[in-house]
């Protein structure tokens, strides 16, 4: 596939810190043996998760937001393969595909264009070559009945996940047509108008482009709310949200009764489950927030959501440890590798008898 980069053994014991007497998740993930695409080996996998990197930040730059979201992914890899493997994840439940590699796409872009203005059209059509590539990614994942795991970029990603898991759980026989539902814990709606793609409007593509059907937001701030798509939230009855401010300032009902209705409105169907890092107080992200949830509430709600929604991917985005402003935050990958790891904890532990 193009722009896919299949990581061997390799590169995988690379980062990984071997220790006696250890034994940590890089030693026991699986890998598609020779570093290369292989149908047959993806389906036969015994994994039911697949990991995927996706480096990038085109669309948030094509959102006019700040670089670095492109920073995430080899962190949080490291912070991840270097869990140790125990009773409470061994790591053979993850196939680690590996990463798609933009930075062609990019530096196109930042050598060509000639002014600010031309660089944001540029990066908004090139947003839709990343769209493809993730999708055709999460499409192989999903018919095969595997979760991608979908790790770093922005969050215009959300479409290509959407898109890909519809066509995936589809093809694979699990849906009667390419329709998913979506909950997003987020500062953002991220429904912005379709004005080319970027990061903040990939939920209204993907509802417009009709591979969504409901769409659930928690944890909205109503500061960055913009008027007009508020109206369309609120004149939608397949869209749900509940503010930040109602959880935690009027106190209009708890966190865990905002998953829990979440939860509740998207259950008909597989759900993508989506976690924007921006709503995480004191947490790099390409619009990093001093008033936000905690990282408690952010693992609470996937370990939530895994344990009761029809998962049809984890996506986790905006997240960096550096960003072009110069910001620099190194914890960032770790925060994001529990945060999988609890998601995957919760969705095996649901699977149990």
């Amino acid at each position: 596939m193009q722009y896919l980069k299949i990581y061997t053994k390799h590169d995988v014991l690379a980062l990984t810190r071997l220790r006696r007497f250890e034994t940590k998740l890089g030693e026991c993930v699986q890998l598609l043996h020779g570093g290369k695409w292989d149908e047959t080996a993806l389906e036969k996998s015994t994994a039911k998760f697949v990991m995927l990197g996706v480096p990038e930040d085109i669309g948030v730059k094509a959102n006019a937001g700040t670089g670095g979201a492109d920073t995430l992914w080899q962190p949080f890899l490291q912070a991840f393969l270097n869990i140790q493997s125990n009773d409470f994840l061994q790591g053979e439940e993850v196939l680690l595909l590996g990463h798609l590699d933009f930075s062609e796409l990019s530096a196109a872009v930042e050598n060509n264009a000639l002014s600010a203005e031309e660089r944001i059209d540029a990066y908004r059509h090139a947003v839709p070559v990343i769209d493809t590539a993730v999708e055709d990614v999460v499409k192989q994942i999903t018919r095969f009945g595997k979760i991608p795991l979908v790790i770093g970029g922005g969050h215009n990603n959300a479409y290509g996940c959407i898109k890909g898991a519809a066509k995936g759980l589809h093809k694979a026989g699990v849906l009667p047509i390419a329709q998913i539902n979506a909950i997003n814990l987020d500062a953002h709606a991220d429904y912005r108008p379709t004005e080319g793609r970027h990061s903040g409007n990939a939920f209204r593509y993907a509802e417009e482009d009709g591979y969504l059907e409901k769409y659930c937001v928690i944890g909205l701030h109503e500061n960055y709310l913009t008027q007009n798509t508020w109206i369309d939230i609120v004149n939608n009855p397949f869209i749900d949200i509940t503010t930040y401010e109602d959880i935690f300032l009027h106190e209009k009902r708890s966190f865990r009764e905002a998953i829990t209705d979440a939860i509740s409105f998207t259950d008909a169907t597989w759900v993508g489950i989506e976690l924007d890092v921006d709503c995480i107080e004191h947490t790099l992200s390409s619009a990093a927030t001093p008033s936000g949830i905690t990282a408690l509430h952010a693992r609470r709600y996937l370990h939530y959501t895994a344990s009761a929604c029809k998962a049809a991917y984890l996506h986790i985005c905006e997240g960096a440890t550096q960003l072009n402003d110069g910001r620099r935050d190194e914890t960032t990958g770790k925060l994001v590798s529990y945060l999988v790891a609890d998601f995957v904890k919760a969705a095996l532990a649901d699977e149990q008898p």
